[in-house]
């Protein structure tokens, strides 16, 4: 007579009782990721990689483009306008491609905090709205320093994140309708064309103007080359670098009455909590 399989073993090798004894732990209260994480430990477990690898690689993942694809065109559009020279680094290696995906995750991206009922003269009238500028980068109290840019024809039901998704497929379609190829496969001066049109609000969107998205695309491409790194952009504080500036200080007392011109190292937020290095890291 065949002997019963003993229940105790799985086809992996990890007894159901040492399971279940782990498992137990979870009554007691002792609920959280790192436990959880724990209880399948020699069979299952990845070989650890250094914390340094990790760190890059929490850093670097995308949190709102699902489509790999998507990120690609973002990525190109936005180093058209800000393209690597002579002076520095270009938009992909500032990060600022990962830093508007953060802010398309955040309350900004949602229009979480702002009001999103009607009127939206997205309509007949959406010409003359377009047209408008109230020189909303030439406001407020730091207006003398800002980086000029179009004011934003923001008007519409639809949020900053699907404004974003929206244009940049309508990035692809008008690319392939043109040139029949990809956007990110298109020679420079060809991408250029392609962003013009949308800069120009002559490129084919739902829901919104193109040149509503254009802005808001040019807004945050500034953006994230000088935001502080903290947010995901500006990597390795390079965008401070190229205007020589030294980023956020807690005081100044300790080199106001210095007669010689000083040169400071940049630092960031992170500096602050005492785990970045001179580059951002």
């Amino acid at each position: 007579m065949t002997e019963p399989q003993q229940p105790e073993t799985t086809q992996k090798g990890i007894s159901r009782r040492n399971f279940m004894k782990n498992t137990g732990f979870l009554a007691g209260g002792l609920v959280g990721g790192s436990l959880f994480g724990g209880l399948l430990t020699n069979q299952l477990q990845k070989p650890e990689t250094g914390i340094k690898n990790a760190t890059h690689i929490v850093t670097e993942a995308r949190t709102f483009f699902s489509r790999g694809e998507d990120f690609d065109i973002l990525s190109a559009a936005t180093e058209r306008i800000f393209p690597k020279d002579d002076l520095g680094p270009g938009a992909i290696e500032l990060g600022i491609p990962y830093f508007i995906d953060r802010q398309l995750t955040s309350e900004w991206g949602t229009n979480a905090k702002e009001y999103m009922h009607g009127p939206f003269p997205q309509t007949a009238a959406v010409e003359n709205y377009e047209n408008k500028d109230r020189d909303q980068n030439k406001q407020g109290p730091n207006a003398d320093t800002q980086v000029p840019a179009p004011t934003p024809r923001y008007q519409t039901k639809m949020t900053r994140a699907e404004i974003f998704t929206e244009g940049i497929r309508a990035i692809e379609q008008t690319s392939q309708e043109k040139f029949k190829t990809k956007f990110k496969d298109l020679e420079p001066d060809q991408q250029d064309e392609i962003l013009q049109l949308f800069d120009e609000g002559k490129a084919k969107m739902n829901g919104v103007n193109s040149n509503t998205f254009f802005n808001l695309l040019l807004q945050t491409t500034i953006e994230g080359a000088y935001a502080d790194p903290v947010y995901g952009g500006n990597r390795n504080m390079d965008g401070w670098r190229m205007k020589e500036y030294p980023g956020p200080r807690m005081s100044y007392t300790a080199d106001i009455d210095k007669d010689e011109f000083i040169v400071m190292k940049p630092e960031s937020l992170r500096s602050y909590q005492g785990n970045e290095d001179e580059h951002g890291h």
